[in-house]
């Protein structure tokens, strides 16, 4: 199978993560695209990575749907759990880690042009955003385990987006339980071996 990548982007790192996690990084080739190329758009209307190629030539999309077909792969204990509160569980924490890096990706690109009174409300919209989840994840992160779910393994790559594009904005001293977490899980390899770059 082929993977629309691209090494700064935290949506790709996840589904590489999942790959890594469950055993099955060798059946990926990596293929490197830039979102604006028409043969993107020939496997992904949207013209967005992480876009997965199947085998079978069957394209996939968005992450969430990506990291789901990667967990039906190899024999490593399931990411998504079984249904039940375990699965609501890293379901929710999966969609609030997307939801910082979908706050996260386009106020970078904001703040690189000039500052009108209405892109720096949107701005602090954004953050505000981040900030939340933030705190939210701070409440629960006692329970998180080592990148057992899908639910941690995004929580993990959206903190890692926010250290490697808003480096200047600090999240660990407001989120203490959630920094020692983040520390523990840093070493494993679905994190180590996707660090962005770029």
């Amino acid at each position: 199978m082929k993977l629309a990548f691209s090494a700064a982007s935290p949506y790709v790192r996840k589904a590489m993560a999942c790959a890594i996690a469950r055993g099955i990084a060798d059946q990926v080739e990596t293929w490197g695209i830039k979102t604006s190329d028409p043969v993107l758009a020939q496997s992904n209307p949207l013209g967005k990575v992480p876009t997965l190629v199947t085998d079978d030539g069957v394209a996939l999309y968005d992450s969430p749907v990506i990291c789901e077909y990667l967990d039906s792969i190899g024999t490593a204990a399931p990411l998504f759990p079984a249904p039940g509160p375990a699965r609501w569980t890293a379901l929710r924490q999966q969609a609030l880690a997307d939801g910082i890096m979908d706050a996260s990706q386009p106020r970078r690109r904001e703040l690189a042009l000039p500052q009108d009174e209405g892109r720096v409300d949107w701005i602090a919209l954004q953050r505000g955003k981040v900030d939340r989840a933030i705190a939210e994840l701070e409440k629960e992160a006692g329970s998180l385990g080592a990148l057992t779910t899908i639910g941690e393994i995004t929580i993990a790559c959206a903190l890692g987006y926010l250290d490697f594009r808003f480096a200047h904005e600090p999240w660990r001293p407001a989120a203490p339980k959630l920094a020692a977490w983040y520390a523990s899980v840093l070493k494993l390899a679905p994190i180590a071996e996707t660090m962005p770059v770029g």
